[in-house]
């Protein structure tokens, strides 16, 4: 029996590559640059979360853009209970965060599958928030408060805030461009990108561990859809 071969097959086989090159690097940079697993774990989740810029240009169904998504839920969860890849490995086997990340990009998926740019710019405080608030609050966290047994850093918050503002004002910005929708004033763009990361951070902060992957792409999406529909 012949087969057509799809874009969405096409799609579907970058999606796995992409990943696991992202995955690979991440264990090289841990190998031989002597990264610290927390960084190289950031690495992988920014390389990663950046593949939706690639789910919203290059999948033609919806139900082929959750394939790669619900394949990596089964394949991070066997990841974290094993610690098989260093790189990705958490010393708190209670934070599943490396599971909620699929399951909230799947989420997002299915939402804003008609909207491409919504769909990365929901993704972009949970990918570059969390990331920089991680790194900025080891290095530079001087200032710290405690909710839900959780201490983080003003300076972490500050990062995170910054960081999902910039990467969401960049979506909202560009994404048009690439995916052929009608482009966004730069100044509602900057004022949206703005309140999007500022509930974001602040929805962050008050989080259990692990679950801001689920809550951040949650609040992300309310905000986008209150402000923009």
């Amino acid at each position: 029996m012949h087969i057509e071969w799809k874009p969405d097959y096409t799609a579907v086989a970058l999606s796995f590559a992409y990943v696991l090159v992202v995955i690979a690097l991440g264990e090289v940079l841990r190998r031989l640059g002597r990264r610290a697993v927390e960084f190289t774990r950031k690495f992988i989740h920014v390389g990663v979360g950046m593949w939706s810029v690639g789910t919203g240009l290059l999948f033609d169904n919806w139900y082929y853009a959750l394939i790669p998504p619900a394949v990596f839920v089964v394949v991070n969860a066997v990841l974290h209970w094993t610690g098989a890849v260093k790189s990705l490995a958490s010393e708190d086997k209670a934070n599943l965060g490396t599971l909620y990340f699929p399951i909230s990009f799947a989420a997002l998926i299915y939402f804003w599958w008609e909207m491409p740019v919504d769909l990365v710019a929901a993704m972009m405080p949970m990918v570059w928030g969390d990331a920089m608030a991680a790194v900025a609050g080891r290095r530079y966290g001087r200032y710290h408060f405690t909710v839900a047994g959780r201490t983080r850093s003003l300076e972490g918050s500050l990062a995170n805030w910054l960081a999902g503002w910039i990467a969401t004002l960049l979506a909202l910005l560009v994404m048009p461009y690439l995916a052929g929708s009608p482009p966004m004033s730069w100044l509602a763009a900057l004022a949206y990108s703005g309140l999007v990361a500022l509930v974001c951070t602040l929805v962050e902060a008050v989080t259990p561990w692990g679950m801001d992957n689920l809550s951040v792409p949650a609040a992300a999406t309310l905000c986008l859809w209150l402000l923009r529909y």
